[in-house]
Formats: structure tokens, C-alpha cells, sequence
């Protein structure tokens, strides 16, 4: 089988459609990224929640309660302080809610930061809802600067029809500010 395209050398051909291969797989590589993101933001796999189209939260289901934790961290690549400022709120399912965390920037220059995040249980993540929240944008801090940071969610009520995540009792939603290298990379900010 001889086509315009391939040589008809046999050695010559299997070297091209090796680095064929090569090239295509190459490509996937660099797909697989934001392929996986996009696949965990729409399934809430791995944790990942969900985000909220109309901001409103569906309202209170009476007597359903479950603890939310959340937690707080800072590669070392940032000189940041970073802290949740209640570590525990006890929340009712389908009821907004809001939570406040705070960083600091240590450093004698800007500096900016995108917080990741994720939910565990993971089996709690597509329940897991944010209407607003710091982790959606980069947060620029001017040096020494302080800022309060809010984060707006909710639980869908959803949960409790979940044969596998209806029985949890708590819920830590965490996240882990990292320096923002689309900003270093552009000149904005310095790290």
C-alpha cells in the first residue's frame, strides 16, 4: 500500500509514522491538562466543585446539618500568610453561606497568587457548590498587605439522594495559594 504521501522506502516509512506518533502523543501530553480539569469541573471528580450558574442557592433543607472545615495553605514559592477565619462552621444543606479567609503578603513587593482547591470527601465534590469565591481570579497583594477574602457556597440538597455521600457528617473544603505564573511570566508581579 503506497500513497503520495508515504515513501516508498519501508524504512523511511515506519521512521515517519513513528514520529508521527511521537508527535501525536506529544500533543495529548499537553492536552491532558486542561482536558482533566475540564472533566473534573463538570463531574466533580477528584474533589473538584462545582460552580454555581445563577448564584442562588436552593434554599434550607430542615434538619440536614453537616460540618464544613476549611483549610489553608501557601506553597513555599509564596510569601504568603494564608488562614481561614472560622476552621468549623456548621452548615444546614442547601443554604448559603459564606466564609472568610485572610492572606498577607510578607514580601517587600507585589505579588500575585492563584489559590487551587479541591472538596474531601471527593465523593462530596459534585455536592459542593461555590456562588463566589477568591479562587475564581488572581489575587494581587501589595507588599505587607492584608485582605479579607470571601467564599459564598452552598451544599446541594442533591446530596442526600447520593447512595454513597448522603451519610457524611463533614466536609473540608481546602485550598493551597500558589504564585501566579501567568502573572510573573507578563511582568505584573514579582515572586
Amino acid at each position: 500500500m503506497t500513497t503520495a504521501f508515504f515513501p516508498k522506502d519501508r524504512n523511511l516509512r515506519v521512521g515517519l509514522i513513528a514520529v508521527l506518533i511521537a508527535l501525536a502523543m506529544l500533543a495529548l501530553g499537553f492536552a491532558a491538562v486542561p482536558l482533566y480539569r475540564m472533566f473534573c469541573q463538570v463531574t466533580g471528580f477528584g474533589g473538584t466543585t462545582m460552580r454555581s450558574a445563577t448564584g442562588i442557592a436552593p434554599g434550607e433543607v430542615a434538619g440536614k446539618i453537616v460540618n464544613v472545615r476549611f483549610d489553608a495553605n501557601v506553597s513555599p514559592a509564596l510569601p504568603w500568610r494564608f488562614a481561614a477565619e472560622k476552621t468549623v462552621a456548621r452548615v444546614a444543606i442547601g443554604a448559603r453561606q459564606m466564609a472568610f479567609f485572610t492572606a498577607t503578603n510578607l514580601s517587600d513587593h507585589p505579588i500575585t497568587g492563584t489559590a487551587a482547591f479541591n472538596v474531601t470527601p471527593e465523593q462530596a465534590g459534585p455536592f459542593f457548590t461555590k456562588i463566589q469565591c477568591f479562587c475564581f481570579t488572581s489575587q494581587t497583594l501589595k507588599p505587607g498587605e492584608t485582605v479579607r477574602m470571601p467564599v459564598i457556597y452552598y451544599v446541594d440538597p442533591a446530596i442526600l439522594n447520593d447512595k454513597d455521600a448522603r451519610q457524611l457528617n463533614e466536609i473540608t473544603l481546602s485550598y493551597t495559594f500558589f504564585p501566579d505564573k501567568s502573572a510573573v511570566d507578563s511582568g505584573r508581579a514579582g515572586g
